[in-house]
């Protein structure tokens, strides 16, 4: 079963009947539920009544636990406890490895949060989910910021500042016009991402991270006790976690912003090093996240986008379903994900076989010699630049 069927919604099947797809629907359903949850009453709230959408997914797994012969979950904190610890090839979803990594759960074992690959299938579909919050937010903020040029900063501002202390806005360089604009992106730190008083960063990213040995707010598993979460997840952090004392003094950014511009920050910074670098010139496109169209491609359009997305079947699908404006777009991945076991197969088996030669997936050490490659059909110009490199290099 490809990617794509986890979006289709079937007939009511008959009496007796269970659809082949039911499980990835429920995954999908879960996702949802999972970060709808988090971020509208945290995890330490799993009182009756739930909310709408928690119950209609409590439902949903019952009735899925009945179809295949299973014990079904008899509380919300019980379901919770399953994303925790039930895998996406689970019975219970048995979703295929073409659509997430098989030993995938939608909340995280150690952080108790939504994990990466949840948020990515909680904005699998047409509606979009995080990954359209997110596009929606940075929408407002070109609104009011009313240039590019102010544009530019505040978004890079947001990358650059998931979480914002009161003391940093007394250091010299401060840009008061900026935070006026952005300021609202941000919220107070919730409670369940502070223990022992103190709010935790990962010095890598710079996303949330929590401690071993902290009380777990749901019934499960304890938290072992050299286990340690930051919202990256993949982060190495030799030098250890960074403390905010005050949390009461700081805000962090809202959970679409850190995972969908944060995230990517890093590699965005380095793709546009090195156009910057090989002298190619481009402007932001504002419909989409991390997107920038190059300038002297001759007839050829030519777009660059960034991405920090763990499942590449899914981001080929979000591609697929975005319908890229340009000839040729050339999607930009971390190195470490590019050079990941199945990565870059995965990502083009997702692909339509008609937009194969139009996306190509590389990384930001390689994205300028892809530049200089035509079109299949040779109706493309590389920059002008980038022309001259790749001469001088041969």
């Amino acid at each position: 079963m490809r990617t794509g069927a986890a979006g289709r919604r079937g007939t009511r099947p008959e009496s007796g009947e269970v659809r082949e797809d039911a499980g990835i629907e429920l995954f999908c359903e879960l996702a949802r539920m999972v970060a709808a949850l988090a971020e509208v009453q945290g995890l330490r709230s799993f009182t009756l009544p739930y909310p709408g959408f928690a119950q209609r997914a409590l439902d949903r797994t019952v009735t899925r636990c009945l179809d295949i012969g299973e014990a079904p979950p008899k509380s919300l904190p019980e379901l919770w406890e399953w994303c925790r610890t039930r895998t996406a090839h689970d019975r219970l979803f048995g979703v295929p490895a073409s659509f997430v990594t098989p030993d995938v759960t939608l909340v995280h074992p150690v952080g108790l949060m939504p994990t990466r690959t949840c948020l990515e299938v909680a904005s699998h579909g047409s509606a979009g989910g995080v990954v359209t919050e997110a596009r929606t937010l940075l929408d407002d903020l070109a609104a009011r910021c009313g240039s590019t040029e102010r544009y530019r900063r505040s978004r890079q501002f947001l990358a650059r500042h998931p979480v914002v202390h009161q003391e940093d806005r007394r250091t010299l360089g401060w840009n008061k016009a900026v935070w006026s604009r952005v300021k609202e992106l941000y919220r107070p730190i919730p409670e369940f991402l502070i223990a022992d008083d103190v709010f935790r960063r990962c010095p890598a990213c710079g996303l949330p991270a929590l401690p071993h040995g902290r009380p777990v707010p749901v019934p499960g598993r304890p938290v072992g006790d050299e286990e340690i979460w930051c919202e990256g997840e993949e982060c190495a952090r030799p030098t250890g976690l960074e403390l905010i004392r005050d949390p009461d003094h700081a805000l962090l950014l809202r959970r679409a912003l850190r995972a969908f511009l944060v995230l990517p920050q890093r590699a965005e910074a380095a793709t546009l090093d090195a156009l910057d670098r090989a002298g190619i010139e481009y402007e932001a496109v504002p419909e989409r996240l991390c997107a920038y169209r190059l300038r002297g491609t001759g007839s050829e359009t030519l777009d660059v986008e960034v991405h920090d997305r763990l499942q590449p079947s899914l981001l080929a699908v979000h591609l697929t379903n975005s319908a890229p404006f340009a000839d040729r777009t050339l999607i930009v991945v971390p190195q470490r994900l590019a050079d990941r076991d199945g990565y870059r197969a995965d990502f083009s088996a997702a692909l339509p076989a008609v937009l194969r030669e139009r996306i190509v997936l590389t990384t930001p050490m390689s994205v300028v010699h892809h530049i200089g490659t035509p079109l299949a059909d040779g109706g493309g110009r590389a920059h002008p630049a980038t022309a001259n490199r790749l001469r001088d290099e041969e």
